[in-house]
């Protein structure tokens, strides 16, 4: 069963880095009966038109990302959460073909408990943006200016995230206030962290 998209051909054919391992990997994908298209420029695998599993390639290391990972029971320990932030998705990482070769059968195995997942519709309880911890300089802020707040209040809840924890990285309080300081023309134009 091969449902290659030709649509998608051109990341496989214009990739320098990852080539063979990219193959390997939309191979072995294909077999587990997923639809192949193309979202945010990389290969992106579907099930009844949700997103199940991607590709994506770094410098270090290329990888399959899977969209619900955190809901994967991942009995050889291999899912990686790829910054603390993320609350769902969960890479496998390889940095030569061998690696795939070796683990096609757990990666099938992966795939298709990704694909039971969405058909039990299960889903992923994401933290309200109302259960992280407001860093105090930041807060402060906020109390003492509604339109601050109401800016803030009127993101996304992705990006008053991002704001939080980027507000709240640094050791010191003086570091944390500054961010603020810097960033709160921004907020108040209804702009995201990195936009």
């Amino acid at each position: 069963m091969n449902n290659m998209n030709p649509k998608v051909d051109f990341f496989f054919n214009k990739a320098q880095k990852w080539q063979k391992e990219y193959e390997k990997l939309r191979m072995i994908i294909l077999d587990c009966g997923l639809t192949e298209e193309l979202k945010w420029g990389c290969p992106c695998y579907t099930y009844e038109k949700t997103n199940i599993v991607l590709i994506h390639g770094f410098k270090e290391y290329c990888a399959l990302l899977f969209f619900k990972g955190v809901l994967l029971s991942d009995a050889n320990d291999i899912l990686i959460q790829q910054t603390k932030n993320v609350q769902s998705a969960r890479q496998i990482r390889f940095s030569n073909i061998r690696e795939i070769v070796k683990m096609e059968r757990i990666l099938k195995a992966y795939i298709y408990e990704a694909i039971e997942v969405e058909k039990a519709g299960l889903k992923v309880n994401y933290k309200k943006t109302s259960e992280f911890k407001i860093p105090g300089e930041f807060k402060n802020k906020l109390d003492k200016s509604p339109a601050l707040k109401t800016a803030f209040d009127a993101l996304t809840p992705g990006r008053q995230r991002a704001y939080i924890f980027y507000f709240s990285q640094p050791k010191q309080s003086k570091t944390r206030e500054s961010r603020v300081e810097k960033y709160m023309k921004q907020i108040l134009n209804g702009r995201g962290l990195d936009d």
